[in-house]
């Protein structure tokens, strides 16, 4: 399976947070994937849900994780984060971060993820 497509499967089967948080633990290794997913250490990093989905689909198999920038980017933006934490979180420079952003069609307003934030205007 391509890198591309692997996101793709990724992305669906855990849903966005679920896969920024694969990446933040994994991103840019090979993961064995248990048959179940009964109190080890990925259930310990990821939750039970997450890892269960995994052994679904990819148990008794290794998964190379895609490191995800862009999406990890989006989210932390979403967030509320500034460019400094996100180079951070995703060991760029800020100067990195910002082509990330500029590449990108739909670029997140900082804060627009949270739903208990509220709007100054409009």
């Amino acid at each position: 399976m391509s890198e591309r497509g692997l996101t793709d499967t990724l992305l669906r089967l855990l849903g966005p947070a679920g896969l920024v948080r694969l990446a933040e633990q994994y991103g840019g290794t090979r993961l064995y994937v248990p048959a179940t997913a009964e109190r080890g250490k990925l259930a310990e990093e990821l939750g039970i849900e997450l890892t269960e989905k995994l052994s679904r689909r990819f148990g008794r198999d290794y998964l190379s994780v895609p490191l995800v920038r862009d999406l990890r980017a989006r989210h932390y933006r979403a967030a509320g984060s500034s460019n400094a934490d996100i180079a951070r979180k995703l060991g760029l420079s800020e100067s990195a971060v910002n082509r990330l952003f500029q590449r990108m069609d739909d670029v997140p307003v900082k804060g627009s993820g949270d739903p208990r934030q509220l709007k100054l205007f409009g």
